[in-house]
C-alpha cells in the first residue's frame, strides 16, 4: 500500500509544479511582450520618398526614425569634385563610390557627427554642408573635411525601388 501512495504523491507534486509553471509563464508573458515596439514605431522603420521633383543641385530633407535625412541630387560637377578628392586629404577616408549607390543621388543622415547638430546645406569651405554650432565642414559627399567632427555623416540603408522612389530603412 505504501508503494501506491508514493506514486500518487509524486503525481500530485508533478501536476502542481506544471500548473505553477504555466501560471508563471502566463504572468510573465505580458510583461515581456509590452517591451516590443508598438505599431507606430514599426511604421517608422522604413520610409519611401518620391524624388522625381528634386532638381539637380538641390537637396530635400525627410524624417526617418525621428532624424533628418538629406537626399541630394548632385550635378555632374559635384560628383566629379567628390570623386577627385585624394583619400589622404580626408580625416575619415571613404570613397564617394562607396557612399552613393547611384552617383547622382546622395542619401545620408543629416546629423553632424560631432555633437548631433543639423548642418546647413550648400555652405562651408567645400560647398557641401556646414555645421555652425562648432564649425565642421563637409564636402559634396558628406565627408568631414575640416572641424571637430570625428567621422563622415552616416549613410543609412536605402535602395531604389524605381528610378524616382527611394526606400530608406
Amino acid at each position: 500500500m505504501s508503494e501506491k501512495k508514493v506514486k500518487r504523491r509524486d503525481f500530485i507534486f508533478t501536476a502542481t509544479y506544471a500548473v505553477g509553471a504555466v501560471g508563471v509563464a502566463a504572468t510573465v508573458w505580458p510583461l515581456v511582450d509590452q517591451m516590443n515596439p508598438d505599431a507606430s514605431v514599426k511604421a517608422l522603420a522604413s520610409t519611401e520618398v518620391d524624388v522625381s521633383s528634386v532638381e539637380p543641385g538641390k537637396t530635400i530633407t525627410v524624417l526617418w526614425r525621428g532624424k533628418p535625412v538629406f537626399i541630394k541630387r548632385r550635378t555632374q560637377n559635384e560628383i566629379d569634385e567628390a570623386r577627385s578628392v585624394r583619400m589622404e586629404d580626408l580625416p575619415d577616408p571613404e570613397k564617394d563610390e562607396d557612399r552613393a549607390k547611384n552617383p547622382e543621388w546622395l542619401v545620408m543622415l543629416g546629423v553632424c557627427t560631432h555633437l548631433g547638430c543639423v548642418p546647413l546645406n550648400d555652405k562651408g569651405d567645400y560647398n557641401g554642408w556646414f555645421c555652425p554650432c562648432h564649425g565642421s565642414h563637409y564636402d559634396t559627399s558628406g565627408r568631414i573635411r575640416k572641424g571637430p567632427a570625428p567621422t563622415n555623416m552616416s549613410i543609412p540603408n536605402y535602395e531604389f525601388l524605381e528610378n524616382n522612389i527611394i526606400k530608406i530603412g
